[in-house]
């Protein structure tokens, strides 16, 4: 009998070790992937690799690259004299320095506090249980990324191909973008790992074991070598790979996106169409300009602008009790039922207004905010009812116009991996009362309600695929 209580507490004391070392041997661990081993493998990429220079310049300028816009909104510096310049340079720099000092010291830690060294050794043991649970239970393999900017990206995979389930959920990767305190061990990850997907989660830079500081340049960095390992390194095709982000994870989630447009599907969990409004909702109101600044140069998580770029099926999920993306009131709990401040509404308006312009013109957009209002399942579905839309006519109606468009793009570059591009000019000469009904029809299969805070993990059978046309 003692032998055996011998062997149990050895067992027990090497499983510790193990755990321990999971986390302090991190940064001895060699490197599973680099960001440029993509030429190494000879594999052909349609992405241009990101340099270490853009690394250094921001997320601006590879949105930039994108958009074919310019960051700044400025004229060429040709435009105007070097005196101009000089004063205008000048000007500008007090705010430029304090902007600076904000977003590297209270700005950082407001935006990102997973990236605190007091909260991570708060969480570590809850860390390591994590972990350990992962690999042991799901088998997960654990494995080190390195992004262009040279930043160490911890991520852990757990594969579903050998035994996908009945559904199919397992020939699916989900590649999981946390919040901002969010972490793989205890984070979103689990509502598809227990739905039967395979998952692929990471942490931010400077998040648990990953190295660097957790700006959004460094995040976009970071989230192009994950998916670059999930394509390359755990060859699954790019219509297999669905794209879940949680809170601000929504910014890597939809920049993923965005310059992967071919990624089979993207889910948007508790997120928010822009932090301006949600940072000025917690900072002095005096502050404005300065947090506006601060925010538009350090912190720019254009969720809308980017979730507007990706061609492919999207699922937004607005919470209905959360109040930490919403606007409503300042500081105080929200009221039951209260989701008209929720800027996941914006970020639904904004994505079916450039999709489908003609139907959310006038009577759709207002149709669709009213519906928006509904603060429970019961309220969204008797409003949707009031308006008795016939679901089989607003298929019908829309697989005739992409077949039409799919006809006179045949062979031609407009004709994507998702169809048609956006925007859909559908519902061109339709009644006021048909455009009302199909602009809530496409609504409710772009967004659905949780009756859930912004904290409580998502159930299982919550998680699901966007609708596809």
């Amino acid at each position: 009998m003692c032998v055996i209580c011998f062997v149990k507490a050895l067992v027990h004391v090497f499983k510790i070790y193990l755990t321990a070392s999971y986390t302090y041997t991190f940064r001895g661990w060699p490197v599973a992937f680099r960001w440029d081993d993509v030429r190494a493998v000879g594999r052909s990429s349609s992405h241009r690799a990101l340099t270490c220079a853009a690394a250094a310049a921001g997320v601006w300028l590879l949105r930039n690259e994108t958009l074919g816009g310019d960051a700044l909104g400025r004229p060429p510096r040709g435009a105007r004299s070097q005196a101009q310049c000089l004063l205008q340079q000048l000007r500008e720099l007090p705010g430029q320095l304090a902007s600076y000092a904000l977003a590297h010291s209270l700005g950082r830690w407001l935006v990102y506090p997973g990236s605190v060294s007091l909260m991570t050794r708060a969480l570590l043991p809850l860390l390591q249980q994590g972990q350990e649970r992962l690999v042991e239970r799901y088998h997960g393999r654990r494995a080190k990324l390195v992004a262009c900017d040279g930043n160490e990206i911890d991520t852990m995979f757990v594969d579903r191909r050998q035994h996908p389930g009945s559904h199919g959920h397992g020939l699916r990767l989900v590649i999981c973008c946390e919040g901002n305190a969010g972490f793989y061990e205890m984070g979103c990850l689990s509502a598809p790992l227990e739905a039967g997907y395979s998952v692929l989660g990471w942490n931010h830079p400077g998040f648990g074991s990953s190295t660097g500081v957790p700006f959004p340049q460094h995040d976009a960095n970071a989230m192009d070598v994950v998916v670059k390992y999930a394509l390359y390194r755990l060859h699954f095709s790019p219509a297999h790979l669905v794209v879940y982000g949680w809170s601000v994870g929504g910014f890597t989630a939809t920049w993923a996106t965005m310059t992967y447009p071919e990624l089979g599907a993207l889910v948007l969990d508790a997120t928010f169409d822009d932090l301006v409004p949600l940072a000025l909702k917690v900072m002095p109101h005096s502050w404005k300009g300065l947090v506006v600044r601060t925010v538009r140069e350090h912190f720019n998580l254009n969720v809308a602008e980017q979730l507007c770029c990706y061609p492919g099926p999207v699922l937004l999920l607005r919470r209905t009790q959360d109040d930490v993306v919403s606007t409503s009131g300042r500081l105080r709990p929200l009221s039951p039922g209260d989701v008209e401040g929720n800027r996941g509404n914006e970020l639904l308006l904004r994505l079916l207004e450039h999709r489908y312009p003609v139907v959310m013109a006038r009577e759709g957009r207002a149709v669709v905010t009213r519906w928006l209002r509904a603060g429970s399942l019961a309220q969204e579905a008797a409003f949707y009812a009031r308006y008795r839309v016939d679901e089989d006519w607003c298929l019908a109606l829309l697989r005739s116009y992409r077949e039409r468009c799919e006809e006179e793009l045949e062979g031609e570059e407009a004709l994507g991996p998702h169809g048609p591009a956006f925007p859909w000019l559908v519902g061109q000469g339709l009644s006021s009362r048909r455009r009302r009904r199909l602009a809530l029809f496409l609504a409710r299969k772009h967004l659905k309600n949780v009756e859930a805070t912004h904290f409580s993990p998502l159930e299982p059978e919550e998680f699901q695929l966007p609708w596809r046309l």
